[in-house]
Parts: structure tokens; C-alpha cells; sequence
């Protein structure tokens, strides 16, 4: 059974006859005279059912059903209305309510009602965990996310998964660049061959051929036996070569080779080497600005990037947020024999105004430590990192998802147009919107369009 509804209605007597009636049948409810005073109160705490009257001052029932959509989308909505008219229903309907009742209500109408929902919403549980289970099956297990962004990097993956073309990840560090090149062998006709990754950063420039290539016994000093390079080890197999940005150019021709001729020569070899593999390529660096300076191959470039996947930012995904909050905390509480039902309101808030550098990896390394001094069931923000709740104290005290958001807009696009010095339309291009799009955002942040002895552009 639920364990929270809120009534919501500007007549005492109708508000306090049905939440009666629900306590009797073991509800936990709580009221509210007006959609304002609703809207408050689902943004202080998590409702699972709001039966609302559709008739209200300040805010009435459909613009209560909208606003609670953004903070509060998990919620169900039962709207009632002594305006009995198919219009009204069905504009409650199209708005995402789940049911409707008309005024006078029947309470026992009202009791089967929330049963049904009950059916639906254990019903939703069970389709989310099989949906869960084939993710993990298909190797989407750890790539969490349900934001738009996401859900466009869900939708390029499982295209080009089956192929065998060469594919180029595009993200900064912290945005799960190796966990999508695996997701991509997993879910290839490769996954039961090696997925081979390595770091081009990681590996000295003297040694970084041999160990792509491999060597002949002899070649140079200290070579005293032949090697298989990785080339040849994940033969049939995925080869990831993170930071690619880091091979050195003398290395680039050599691997333009390799992926042309599906062949190599190993250091100090005179016979090439066949191999079957396919290669999967990330950088945190802009590859394409690399080939304009001279320091990456435009050729390579372009046999890399044969399909491009860009992954967002966790600040460019902060729906996600609350998904991973709750992802880590499980990991974490299984880890150390703790059991912790999630965050309270004011740590979401803290989490979702937070302007996140250091990516999903900063986030999972804050609910670690949260978890470690947490002491109740719930995380409060005094489990948090001092730095974070120094960065929200600055913020001031957000009231709301959508002030958080609002917040974090502007400070992102400022920051983005200063970076730019003030080029609106280089502005617009990296923030991935049309320029008319931008000036109406600062617009409605209270942005300057201009600093001062500057031209309108």
C-alpha cells in the first residue's frame, strides 16, 4: 500500500472527510488547502498519490498536475471536479493524470480507485526490474541514465554496436567513456572475444609501439624474446585505445596502416602481421582542432570518427542525478554491510545545485564518503563533503528544484560566454543551441546581451 498521499482542497470539510476515511485504511496522508500550499509541500517531501480538486485559487488543480511534473514526476495525480464534463477529464487525462473522480465523492469509489493504482504502480516496479535485468544482460547495466542526452547515446550505441566500423567517444574525464566502449563490445557480435583497453597516455612514447605492435627478439636493447603486441592479442576481438589524442604522430601513420591494411610489423619485423580487430578510440581533447594545429593526422582523424559519440556531462545531464545518487548508494551499502534508504530533500538540493567538475566519478566519490558517515537511514548533509555544503551556502537557500536549475543555467552560460570573450554565436555553438535561442535565455536570466563598449552581435 502507499505510504503518503495528499489531499488537496480548498473546502475543509471535503479534505478532512477523505483523509479520515484514508487513515482508517492505513494510508499516511497529509492536506492542503491550495495548489500552492500542494506544490510546497511535494517539494519538501515525496508524496506517492495526490488526489487533487481541480478548482482552486492561487494555482488550480492542472497547473498544480504541471508544476508537480518537474518536481515531483514520480508522483500520481487523481484529479476531482464537481464540474462534471468530458472536457475536463480528458484535460486532466492529457496531462498526465492517472484518474479522475467527480464531486460529491463515493469514498468507497475512492478506495478501489487507489487499489487499481496500487496494481498499476507494483505492476511498473516489476516492468522496471525486468527491464533492468535485460540491461544488465546486454551490457547496459552500468551506464546509468533516463535523460534525453543519455537516451540519444542508448539509441547510437545500440545501432552501431552490431557493425564493425570504427567509432571515436567524445567526453571529458568522468563521463564513462570505457564503460560505453564496453557496453558497444557487449553488445557486438565480438562479445565472447577479448575487450582489450589501454590508456595511450599512460605509456611512455619509447614503449607505446612495441606494446600496440609488439617486437621481434633482438630489435632493441632489452627486446631478449619475441612479443605479441595488443594488435595481435585482441585479435577477433575490440581494442580501446583511450586518450588517443596522447599517440605520438610517428605512431598515427603506423596505425593508419593497421586499421587500412588489417595489418601490421612489429618492431624489428620483416612480415606483417594480420589481425582482426575492431577499434574503439576516446579522447577528453577536441581531436578535430588537433588536425588544424598539425598535432593529430587529419587522415587518422577521419578513420577514427566513423561514427562519433559525444557523451554529455554530468551538468548537462542533471536528471540523471537523482539515478546515480540512488545507484551508488546501493553499490556502496552492499559493499559495507550498510543499510541506507537514500538522501533527504536538502541533500538532493545540495547534489543538484553542485556544479560537478569532476564528472559521475566526483559524484560516485561523495556518496562513497556520504555512506561511510551516514549513522541513519537517511543521508543528511552533514555526511556530506564540507566543500560541498561551502558551494551551496553560496548559492543560498534553494526552496526548489527548478530555482537549482535556474541557478546553475545562468552561472553555465555566463561562464560559457566569458569563455568565448563574448562571441554569442561561438557561444551558442558550443552550448549546442540556435543564437536566438541564447539571447532568450539570458534573457530570461538576467543575463547582459552586452558588455559595455561592446557591439550588439
Amino acid at each position: 500500500m502507499f505510504s503518503k498521499i495528499l489531499i488537496v482542497d480548498d473546502e475543509k470539510p471535503i479534505r478532512d472527510s477523505l483523509k479520515m476515511v484514508l487513515d482508517d485504511e492505513g494510508f499516511t496522508t497529509s492536506v492542503a488547502s491550495d495548489g500552492e500550499d500542494a506544490l510546497l509541500k511535494l517539494q519538501a517531501e515525496n508524496f506517492d498519490v495526490v488526489i487533487s480538486d481541480i478548482k482552486m485559487p492561487k494555482l488550480d488543480g492542472i497547473q498544480l498536475l504541471e508544476a508537480a511534473a518537474k518536481v515531483s514526476p514520480d508522483t500520481f495525480f487523481i484529479i476531482m471536479t464537481a464540474y462534471a464534463s468530458v472536457k475536463t477529464a480528458i484535460d486532466a487525462l492529457r496531462n498526465g493524470a492517472y484518474d479522475y473522480l467527480i464531486k460529491p465523492v463515493e469514498f468507497d469509489d475512492v478506495i478501489l480507485r487507489l487499489k487499481k493504482l496500487i496494481e498499476f504502480k507494483n505492476l511498473s516496479a516489476e516492468n522496471r526490474a525486468l527491464r533492468q535485468r535485460l540491461s544488465y544482460e546486454t551490457g547496459f547495466v552500468n551506464i546509468i541514465g533516463n535523460s534525453e542526452p543519455m537516451k540519444k547515446v542508448f539509441d547510437v550505441i545500440s545501432q552501431v554496436a552490431p557493425t564493425n566500423s570504427n567509432i571515436l567517444i567524445m567526453g571529458k574525464s568522468g563521463t564513462g567513456k570505457e564503460m560505453v566502449a564496453k557496453a558497444i563490445h557487449q553488445n557486438s557480435k565480438r562479445k565472447d572475444k577479448i575487450f582489450l583497453p589501454i590508456n595511450c597516455g599512460a605509456i611512455s612514447e619509447n614503449l607505446i609501439e612495441s606494446e600496440l605492435f609488439g617486437h621481434k627478439k633482438g630489435s632493441f636493447t632489452g627486446a631478449s624474446e619475441d612479443k605479441l603486441g595488443l594488435f595481435k592479442v585482441a585479435d577477433g576481438g575490440t581494442l580501446f585505445l583511450d586518450e588517443i589524442a596522447e599517440l605520438p604522430l610517428n605512431l598515427q601513420v603506423k596505425l593508419l596502416r593497421a586499421l587500412e591494411d588489417r595489418a601490421f610489423f612489429p618492431v624489428g619485423g620483416t612480415k606483417p602481421v594480420s589481425t582482426d580487430v575492431r577499434l574503439i578510440a576516446a579522447t577528453n581533447q577536441d581531436l578535430f582542432e588537433k588536425t588544424k594545429l598539425g598535432e593529430f593526422r587529419e587522415d587518422l582523424y577521419y578513420r577514427l570518427n566513423v561514427v562519433e559519440i559525444k557523451l554529455p556531462t554530468l551538468n548537462e545531464r542533471r536528471d540523471d542525478i537523482p539515478l546515480l545518487v540512488n545507484h551508488f548508494i546501493e553499490k556502496f551499502c552492499k559493499e559495507m554491510g550498510k543499510k541506507i534508504l537514500g538522501v533527504d530533500n536538502d541533500t538532493m538540493k545540495i547534489l543538484l545545485s553542485h556544479e560537478w567538475r569532476g564528472g559521475v566519478r566526483e559524484l560516485e566519490n561523495v556518496i562513497e564518503r556520504a555512506v561511510i558517515f551516514a549513522s541513519k537511514e537517511m543521508i543528511t548533509p552533514s555526511s556530506l563533503a564540507d566543500y560541498l555544503k561551502t558551494n551551496a551556502a553560496q548559492t543560498g537557500d534553494i526552496d526548489s528544484l527548478k530555482e537549482a536549475l535556474r541557478i546553475f543555467e545562468k552561472d553555465h552560460i555566463t561562464k560559457t560566454i566569458k569563455k568565448y570573450e563574448f562571441n554569442k554565436e561561438e557561444a551558442a555553438k558550443a552550448l549546442d543551441i540556435g543564437l536566438s535561442s541564447l539571447y532568450r535565455k539570458m534573457d530570461e536570466l538576467g543575463i547582459p546581451t552586452k558588455t559595455s563598449g561592446e557591439e550588439t552581435n
